[in-house]
């Protein structure tokens, strides 16, 4: 069995059993391509194709499983290629990033922008969720980096740099009592309703932990 035989059979398949057409496909002659079909199905002992005369007119139904079979194994193929393009060319790949709809929306734009011009050939894909979900994909494998606001205690195996440092504010309305204070404190902060953050999106977050 040779690795140009599966090709064939794939092809000619994709073709409506039109082996003029595969040939043309892939370069090659219409003879080459017949020949190494049948020498396949001696050396299987099975027909893939059911012919009238010279011509395939069906794929047989053991065919159909090994075309199955076939598809699988040159889609691994093409996947170990792409994988070897992706460490050998740094102008080709993918870059898979996860990270908060706050950084999604705000953060990163401009800096994906840039990245997409200057690698055009690079697939760019980016999942919102929260900072512990982009943790996990990241200690799994399933993203090549996760971006959150706030650190985490999960994602040991991880490697962690800062990006950026940020600070809080305090918005209140005009006349608000805070307003007045010129050093405002955590016990004088308490003393109010906050709208801030959803936990669960930041992460361990350092606002309950200052409460709680």
């Amino acid at each position: 069995m040779k690795f140009q035989q599966l090709v064939y059979v794939r092809e000619v398949a994709r073709s409506n059993l039109n082996v003029s057409k595969a040939s043309k496909t892939l370069f090659t002659s219409q003879p080459g391509i017949s020949k190494q079909i049948k020498l396949l199905e001696e050396e299987l002992d099975v027909e893939l194709f059911e012919r009238s005369g010279k011509h395939l007119v069906a794929i047989t139904p053991v065919g159909e499983r090994i075309l199955e079979q076939i598809e699988e194994i040159l889609a691994l193929v093409d996947g170990i290629k792409h994988a070897a393009t992706e460490f050998s060319d740094e102008e080709y790949g993918t870059l898979s990033i996860a990270t908060t709809h706050t950084q999604a929306k705000f953060t990163l734009p401009k800096v994906v922008d840039k990245f997409v011009k200057r690698y055009p050939n690079v697939h760019f894909q980016m999942h919102q969720c929260t900072p512990d979900e982009s943790v996990e994909m990241a200690a799994k494998g399933e993203v090549d980096i996760a971006l959150w606001t706030e650190t985490t205690e999960k994602g040991e195996n991880l490697v962690k740099m800062p990006c950026y440092k940020w600070s809080r504010s305090i918005i209140v309305p005009k006349g608000h009592p805070l307003a007045s204070i010129p050093k405002i404190k955590l016990k004088d902060l308490s003393q109010y309703p906050i709208v801030t953050y959803v936990f669960g999106f930041t992460g361990s977050n350092d606002l309950d932990r200052a409460f709680f």
